[in-house]
């Protein structure tokens, strides 16, 4: 347990901070399997569209680095691959 002022008000920061992050990091993951679902589906414009909101929610979350730039690029690469291979 933190012993200090400064030590407690640390872990509480610490605490909330891990929330947002576990948020944004599960919006990240809703919007990758909503596009695969789409992609399975054979809804390309659906797809399309949720792909567009995806990437967004990549890049704001890689920006904030709660995930890896590379990682999101990543990601981003595989989904437009999957895509494509829908056409």
């Amino acid at each position: 347990m933190a012993n200090t002022a400064q030590s407690r008000k640390r872990a509480r920061q610490a605490e909330r901070r891990r929330q947002h992050n576990a948020a944004l990091r599960t919006a990240f993951r809703s919007a990758v399997k909503k596009v695969r679902k789409a992609i399975a589906a054979g809804d390309k414009p659906g797809a399309n569209q949720l792909f567009r909101a995806a990437q967004s929610a990549l890049d704001r979350i890689a920006d904030k680095q709660v995930i890896h730039k590379n990682k999101a690029a990543r990601h981003k690469r595989r989904l437009a691959a999957e895509l494509k291979a829908l056409a």
